[in-house]
């Protein structure tokens, strides 16, 4: 039986992951659970993966992965919890196709177009280098979706590494907080969490090495949401 604590911290990190893609850092954590030291949110992401509820991946800034969710947050017993963001290595074995919704049991190709800045911006991205297959339980929303490939560590707080592969589903629309691919006066794309602010909106980095960028809401494009990561080693 999991705590309030932990069973808080177990919904906000599944909120994130739904919401972004990627789960929340520690300053998030320790700040939606209202906690005074990063100590804390360890103790509790400790015992969370102690009892089976989440994984803590090597190698990978901040990276948790949801494994199961108890009943009370809609979890079965005995049945695992598909995580929004992958890794690039195989399971040992596919799960059972009865225990998947029709609509995740495949994988779909997206176009990978092109790369993507977390970092200084680089020329918009025009052109379709390859294909990526996606598990259906990433395309989320309605829109079409793509991928890009990530050049850059100026995301890395957000566990966006260089040489990850984004899934974007396509919007013209945003909300503050949201991590989107930004297109700068219709020549520069870029990776970054979209903050708007009357007339002006941030592109915010989630690394302090880089500053947050600010323009006229008329210079920047939202040309789609973060939905997915996907990462091969």
């Amino acid at each position: 039986m999991l705590t309030k604590k932990q069973l808080d911290l177990l919904e906000f990190i599944q909120k994130r992951v739904q919401r972004d893609g990627v789960p929340p850092s520690f300053d998030e954590m320790k700040e939606a659970l209202d906690l005074r030291s990063k100590s804390g949110i360890h103790r509790l992401i400790t015992a969370l993966e102690e009892r089976g509820f989440i994984r803590r991946l090597a190698h990978r800034a901040r990276a948790i992965e949801i494994v199961k969710l108890p009943e009370s947050m809609g979890g079965a017993p005995t049945s695992g919890f598909a995580p929004r963001v992958i890794d690039g290595d195989r399971p040992d074995g596919p799960p059972p196709a009865s225990a998947l919704p029709v609509a995740t049991m495949y994988a779909t190709e997206l176009p990978v177009m092109g790369r993507i800045a977390a970092g200084v911006p680089i020329e918009a991205i025009q052109q379709v280098s390859h294909s990526v297959a996606v598990p259906g339980q990433m395309l989320t929303g309605k829109g079409d979706h793509y991928a890009l490939e990530v050049k850059g560590d100026s995301m890395i707080e957000a566990g966006i590494n260089d040489g990850d592969v984004v899934v974007i589903r396509e919007t013209s629309v945003a909300e503050n907080g949201d991590i989107v691919v930004a297109l700068i006066e219709d020549q520069e794309a870029t990776l970054k969490r979209y903050m708007k602010r009357g007339n002006t909106v941030a592109l915010e980095a989630a690394n302090p090495a880089y500053e947050t960028r600010v323009f006229t809401d008329d210079r920047v494009k939202v040309q789609g949401k973060l939905v997915g990561l996907i990462r091969t080693y």
